[in-house]
């Protein structure tokens, strides 16, 4: 039992390996072709009205095109990048984390906190209707897992252990998410 519960906690906090360096690519298959070298490199894409967007129902083959290896890896089939990767892990800037498949703003960094897993960790979701929650006991263990609602992408999982003001922990995989610096949000979407 002893060997099992060891075995959870190194799947858990191991992950999947995967190469830090590899770009996520970002713009949608069909925008690829218009991209210039002054685009940014991260996919920004609000909903019109906050709240309410459609759901993004693709094949498989769309994703594995879109994304990077790593990116479609943790996005796609549900896997986790090793901790301390990230870059992400380590921005301190204001800005918005997005969802690196559809561009769905998902956290503000006034939420981000250091949880020291070597995960990128936040206390609350900009809307709590962008993000799917699913009961995940997969390894053995029991935990929720945290989805884009959007477009499916799994993100992480979020745990009770988080500080105040809500007591959680949403343990993002720093490879789903883009960064969007608060200068480069449009006017209206400014703090």
């Amino acid at each position: 039992m002893r060997f099992l519960t060891l075995l959870a906690v190194l799947l858990f906090f191991g992950g999947t390996a995967c190469n830090s360096q590899a770009k996520v690519q970002t713009a949608t298959p069909e925008a690829k072709a218009t991209t210039t070298d002054a685009a940014p490199d991260y996919n920004y894409n609000p909903p019109a009205e906050a709240g309410q967007f459609e759901k993004i129902e693709k094949p498989e083959s769309y994703w594995q095109d879109l994304l990077a290896p790593a990116a479609y890896n943790v996005l796609r089939e549900d896997g986790t990048e090793r901790s301390f990767t990230s870059p992400l892990n380590d921005e301190k800037r204001a800005g918005v984390f997005t969802c690196a498949a559809c561009g769905l703003p998902l956290f503000a960094s006034e939420t981000k906190f250091d949880s020291g897993t070597g995960w990128p960790s936040f206390y609350a979701p900009i809307n709590d209707v962008y993000i799917q929650q699913d009961v995940d006991n997969r390894y053995g263990m029991r935990r929720v897992e945290v989805s884009c609602a959007r477009c499916g992408g799994h993100q992480g999982h979020v745990f009770p252990d988080g500080p105040d003001p809500t007591g959680l922990r949403y343990c993002i995989n720093g490879v789903s998410l883009n960064f969007v610096p608060e200068a480069d949000l449009p006017q209206a979407e400014k703090n």
